[in-house]
C-alpha cells in the first residue's frame, strides 16, 4: 500500500472523527461500505440516532458536508 491513505481510509477517519458529537446525543455511526466508483459512503446510524426524526438532516449537513469537504472522492452520503 502506497503512503498515502486509502480513500475508505479517509472516510473512516471522517466517520472516527463526527462520531463524539453522535454519540453525545446517545447515537453512532459506522461505515457499511464506500463504493469507489459511485462515490457513494453507506453507514449504519445506531443508538438514538436509528429512531431520531433529525436523522436525515443530521446525515444530510453533518455528515456528508463533512465528509465532501474532507474526501472530495465522496459524491453522497446514505444511511442502510
Amino acid at each position: 500500500m502506497s503512503e498515502q491513505q486509502s480513500v475508505t481510509q479517509r472516510v473512516e477517519a471522517v466517520i472516527q472523527r463526527i462520531r463524539p458529537l453522535l454519540q453525545a446525543d446517545g447515537g453512532d455511526i459506522e461505515l457499511v461500505k464506500f463504493d469507489e466508483a459511485t462515490g457513494v459512503v453507506s453507514v449504519r446510524l445506531r443508538g438514538a440516532c436509528s429512531g431520531c426524526p433529525g436523522a436525515a438532516m443530521t446525515l444530510k449537513m453533518g455528515v456528508e458536508r463533512h465528509m465532501k469537504e474532507r474526501v472530495p472522492e465522496v459524491k453522497e452520503v446514505v444511511a442502510v
